[in-house]
């Protein structure tokens, strides 16, 4: 029989990196998968997942068992996610269609396809791909709310202090979130049958 999280976190605490890595055990895929529906992709989910962990282990001290580690590493991959998603959108996007201007000339833009690359087409489950590529087609606002409420499970107050915002931003943004994502599922489901199974 394994030890129990309480101890295991209390080793933590004492810098026994064995017990950390059976906490780890327990909730990586988790955190992965809270991380994936931010970011949408596996790299910068796997990057993102495994900065969450060493940034727990790093602060695991300062866990004081007023929620639950669970709760606790959530919100701290949240967090990360938030950041990250905020840092992407005040960089100055660089259009792909602009040339690149080298010593020998101006050149165009090259970017590699992935449509057949072997990781998208092991990730591509008919349904739970299109929803996840709905929930990545919302504003990271929205996205935000959709995944600490409908995947995350927190609370509306929960949110709102994550977020720093009123608890009536909170609900206004997830109610039109929730709103764009029934159309989309609606929109997707008429053009695939097997959509349309896994919603029923």
């Amino acid at each position: 029989m394994g030890l129990s999280e309480d101890v295991l976190i209390s080793r933590s605490k004492q810098g026994d990196v064995r017990a950390f890595e059976q906490l780890v055990e327990q909730y990586d895929k988790h955190v992965y998968t809270i991380a994936y529906r931010f970011m949408g992709n596996h790299e910068d989910a796997s990057d993102l997942a495994q900065d969450a962990f060493v940034r727990a282990f790093q602060s695991i001290s300062n866990f004081r068992g007023d929620s639950s580690f669970k709760t606790w590493i959530y919100h701290i991959i949240t967090n990360i996610c938030r950041d990250e998603l905020r840092k992407r959108k005040k960089r100055q996007t660089i259009s792909l269609d602009e040339p690149l201007f080298t010593e020998e000339g101006e050149m165009q833009r090259q970017t590699e396809d992935w449509t057949y690359a072997p990781e998208r087409v092991f990730e591509e489950k008919e349904g739970e791909t299109r929803i996840h590529h709905i929930i990545q087609s919302l504003s990271p606002e929205y996205r935000m709310v959709v995944v600490m409420r409908e995947i995350q499970g927190l609370s509306y107050d929960e949110i709102a202090a994550h977020l720093g915002c009123s608890l009536g931003t909170v609900k206004s943004r997830l109610s039109r979130a929730r709103i764009a994502l029934r159309d989309r599922l609606r929109a997707e489901m008429e053009l695939s049958p097997a959509l349309s199974r896994l919603m029923s």
